[in-house]
């Protein structure tokens, strides 16, 4: 599973390096603009077979959101969820969901 971070949200890249100090069980990556910009901080969860998750607006306040959603995407067989209220105050913050 991987967790793409928008560098160009934070032009100084901060958000990657705090994502990967914060979450070291999984494959942070720093990428090129998500074109997330009007919701910046803009981050992804992609794992092979599964949706994709667009995430925005996402803050420091938020990696114990990113944990929980990673734990439950993992466990996931194909990354959907019968009941969006399982990922807490990330679902008002989803962008985009892409079919793997």
């Amino acid at each position: 599973m991987q967790l793409l971070v928008c560098r160009t949200c934070s032009p100084d890249g901060s958000f990657v390096d705090v994502a990967r100090r914060a979450l070291p069980e999984l494959e942070v990556r720093g990428v090129d603009c998500m074109s997330g910009c009007t919701r910046a901080q803009t981050v992804a969860f992609r794992s092979p077979g599964k949706v994709a998750y667009l995430f925005g607006e996402v803050t420091e306040a938020n990696i114990e959101e990113l944990r929980s959603f990673a734990r439950l995407y993992d466990a996931s067989d194909d990354g959907t969820f019968a009941d969006a209220r399982v990922l807490g105050e990330l679902r008002t913050r989803a962008i985009a969901r892409i079919p793997g």
